[in-house]
C-alpha cells in the first residue's frame, strides 16, 4: 500500500473565460459545459492523488445554484474527499465572477461529487494511496463522502435485488 497523501497534495484549481460557444438558448453557460469543466478538474485531482490514470466512474451529485453568464470567469476548486482501495470521491466547487469587475465577489454557482477509479495499463482497477485529512473541513468532507458512498452502495444493492426477483 502506498504512503498516505494529504488533501492538499492533489488539490487543483482550473479557470476559463466563458464564451458564446458555451451559451444555451437562454444566453447562459450550458450546464453540460460546467459539468465538463468540473469533471476535468476532478480528473486532474484523481490523477495526482492516485499517481496515474483514473477514470470517471460516477457523478454522485451536481447542484446548480446560480446561472453562469457568457463573459464570466469560471473557476473550479477540487480535492479528494475520500479514498478507498481503488476509488476516490472528488468534490468540486464552481465559482463565477464577471470578468470586467474584480470588485465583485466570486459567486458559488455549483457543487459536484465525482467518483473516480484508478486504472493500470490494462484498464483494471489499481490501488490508490490512503487520504490523510489536514483540517476539520477535510474531516467533515470525508465523513460526508462516506455517507454518500454508503447510499450509493445501498441503492445499487436494492436495484440488484429488485432485478433478481
Amino acid at each position: 500500500m502506498s504512503e498516505a497523501r494529504t488533501t492538499s497534495y492533489s488539490r487543483v484549481s482550473l479557470g476559463i473565460l466563458a464564451s458564446g460557444t458555451e451559451a444555451n438558448l437562454l444566453g447562459n453557460v450550458h450546464g453540460g459545459d460546467i459539468m465538463k469543466l468540473a469533471d476535468s478538474t476532478a480528473g486532474a485531482v484523481a490523477h495526482r492523488h492516485s499517481g496515474g490514470p483514473a477514470v470517471t466512474a460516477a457523478m454522485d451529485e451536481m447542484t446548480f445554484l446560480e446561472p453562469v453568464h457568457v463573459g464570466d470567469i469560471i473557476k473550479t476548486y477540487a480535492q479528494v474527499n475520500w479514498a478507498g482501495t481503488s476509488s476516490m470521491e472528488i468534490g468540486v466547487r464552481v465559482e463565477a465572477q464577471p470578468w470586467g469587475d474584480a470588485a465583485d465577489a466570486p459567486l458559488h454557482v455549483a457543487s459536484a461529487y465525482f467518483v473516480f477509479v484508478a486504472i493500470d495499463d490494462d484498464g483494471h482497477p489499481r490501488p490508490v494511496p490512503p487520504l490523510e485529512t489536514e483540517t476539520p473541513d477535510d474531516v467533515r468532507r470525508q465523513r460526508e463522502a462516506e455517507i454518500r458512498r454508503a447510499h450509493r452502495l445501498a441503492r445499487k444493492a436494492e436495484i440488484d435485488r429488485g432485478r433478481e426477483e
